[in-house]
């Protein structure tokens, strides 16, 4: 058996032993990169170093990075799937020499003295080649001299590109391990999801980069090799685990969801499933509620996933007769376990288990606003049958798919559940009618978000470090007008604007804000240069060097300096003079959550 821990202390080991150097994982909510709600990848606060930038720590770096995937949210429940997880990680910046990262990657897997695995239970795939690049040979070669046999072929599985599509990207190729089911068919491979397979490793070798979107991709003219494992997924693999929540801590949970709950753990397929929505869930909700940047439950945004998370987990304990009152005692497991690792936890245990009650006790009245929603549906469809008598009019006991919406979208009804009250009753729902109406809801909430996913740290544009620039002298001006215990909370930068959140206790009032944009525009006119030296955490700090989330940070670290004005730990991009800011605007000040300010600011 492996835990958790050994496996980050075996990855650690082997990198620092062929040259590699640690640098420590980042916050689960992205800094100043609107292209995703939470950090869904050890790569995405790397984005920077992976077009050109120098890292600090030097071209060979490793670590540990907590994410989360909200894309998986619906298939959480099955044998693999997680929102939050762990993924160990490492990078070559500059050089992409794939034979060595085969040989590296082959010899982690397979030497005794780390994951020990039988060569002859791997099998990788390899990029087949599309109108972008050819097949990648060079990989195929690489794995055929480590002498594994199943090697796979595929262009679409093994091409790696941002979210988007803008930004670094290039063939890749996966490792997987075969579990010694037999095959589902003749055509049996990793691309099959038979549980035949199980994907440990991905190695991603981003030799192009697309700068514009709808532009081809480009030769990268630094490229470089980015890898990930799957920390749950691994450590479950090699314990022979039936799934990832059968094993290390979250075994621990589902074990103490099964001393409370009424229903059994493996009593039936629903029932598995909901333990592992709660199990997985609640993790989530941990580490978002915990991180250092204050994400609240809210109907926007990171707050609105949290509060998916968290009312998901309540209906899920409803039906296993599991008191949603013991999430507290969950959020303990979690932070005895990832406390050591990730301090910001640690230090807001208590906040974490406050608010999260809070939003179960919200979330419990919203239910019962919900019941009596649902009786005046039946009251209406009662009253129309009654009606309908009179003039022979045939009406039946369904309840519209558009009222099944309303009670899911204002009161968190699942259909589920409105259905089985409806069952009560002797009524049915138009489920179709639902699930078109939750349709519509999804695409208006696409076109909706849609400008979100354009720019950050993945868009180079000079307009975007131009507001990165900004965002340095808004925080100094605050900081004058309401004293150096206002800190930043959030940032999003897209190339058309910035939206900065801040620890407030009030709202602003005009005069506040014309002062604070004065002193912005105060310092784009004086035409102070921007300044970036790189220095050792210790010293950024002796030299009065502000960095609002100091965990993140390596041993090394970039200091921008913006004349007297501004001095912060940051990973750019930033303008070279302020003089290139032209003008700075507030075109909006807002609450974000409890305590939180709001920001909207362009360049004009």
């Amino acid at each position: 058996m492996i835990t958790d821990r050994q496996l980050k202390e075996k990855w650690f080991k082997f990198f620092e032993e062929h040259g590699f150097k640690k640098i420590e994982g980042f916050s689960i909510i992205p800094e100043n990169d609107p292209t995703v709600l939470f950090t869904t990848a050890g790569m995405h606060p790397l984005v920077p170093y992976l077009l050109g930038e120098k890292h600090p720590a030097g071209d060979k770096i490793y670590d540990v990075q907590r994410c989360i995937r909200t894309s998986d949210i619906d298939s959480v429940g099955d044998n693999s799937h997680l929102t939050f997880f762990e993924m160990l990680g490492n990078w070559t910046l500059g050089q992409c020499n794939k034979k060595e990262m085969i040989r590296l990657s082959f010899e982690f897997l397979t030497s005794p003295k780390y994951l020990g695995l039988d060569k002859d239970r791997l099998a990788v795939t390899v990029f087949a080649g599309n109108d972008v690049a050819p097949r990648d040979e060079e990989a195929y070669q690489a794995w055929k001299e480590c002498g594994i046999k199943e090697i796979y072929f595929t262009s679409d599985d093994n091409w790696w590109a941002l979210g988007g599509g803008v930004g670094p990207c290039g063939p890749d190729s996966e490792m997987f391990y075969d579990t010694g089911k037999k095959k589902c068919s003749d055509s049996c491979s990793p691309s099959c999801d038979c549980g035949k397979y199980l994907e440990i490793w991905n190695d991603v070798f981003m030799q192009y980069v697309v700068k514009k979107e709808g532009e081809k991709a480009q030769k990268l003219e630094r490229p470089n090799i980015d890898t990930g494992m799957g920390l749950e997924r691994t450590v479950a693999t090699l314990n022979g685990a039936k799934s990832v929540y059968d094993s290390g801590c979250l075994k621990r949970v589902i074990d103490f969801i099964g001393k409370h709950a009424r229903i059994n753990y493996e009593e039936n397929e629903n029932s598995t499933r909901a333990y592992r929505i709660i199990t997985d869930h609640l993790r989530s909700s941990t580490f978002i509620l915990g991180d250092a940047r204050g994400i609240l439950p809210s109907n926007v945004g990171q707050g609105y996933i949290l509060r998916r998370f968290i009312r998901r987990a309540v209906n899920c304990s409803r039906n296993i007769g599991f008191d949603s009152s013991l999430f507290a005692d969950i959020v303990d497991i979690y932070v005895n376990e990832y406390g050591q690792d990730y301090q910001d936890i640690k230090d807001n245990r208590e906040l974490i288990k406050s608010e999260l009650l809070k939003e179960v006790e919200k979330f419990s009245k919203a239910l019962e606003e919900g019941h009596r929603e649902f009786n005046k549906v039946i009251a209406g469809i009662e009253r129309h049958k009654e009606f309908a008598s009179k003039t022979g009019e045939k009406v039946e006991n369904i309840i519209s798919g558009k009222s099944a919406f309303r009670l899911y979208d204002t009161f968190g009804f699942p259909l589920e559940l409105t259905e089985e009250l409806a069952r009560e009753r002797g009524f049915s729902v138009d489920k179709a009618g639902f699930e078109e109406m939750f349709k519509i809801h999804q695409e208006k909430s696409r076109q909706a978000t849609a400008g979100m996913f354009k720019g950050g740290l993945a868009d180079t544009s000079k307009q975007s470090a131009y507001l990165h620039t900004a965002t340095h002298l808004l925080l100094a001006g605050l900081q004058k007008m309401f004293g150096k215990g206002v800190v930043q909370k959030g940032s999003n930068i897209t190339p058309e604007r910035l939206r900065f959140d801040f620890n407030l206790d009030h709202k602003m009032t005009a005069e506040e804000l014309k002062e604070v944009e004065d002193f912005v525009n105060n310092a784009i006119a004086r035409k102070l240069d921007v300044k970036c030296e790189v220095m050792t955490l210790d010293e950024a700090k002796r030299s009065g060097a502000h960095g609002t989330f100091t965990n993140k940070y390596g041993d090394e670290v970039k200091v921008y300096s913006i004349g007297d004005v501004s001095k912060e730990i940051c990973g750019g991009p930033h303008a070279e003079n302020t003089e290139q800011l032209h003008h700075f605007k507030i075109v909006k000040e807002e609450s974000s959550s409890s305590g939180i300010r709001r920001i909207k600011a362009i360049l004009d």
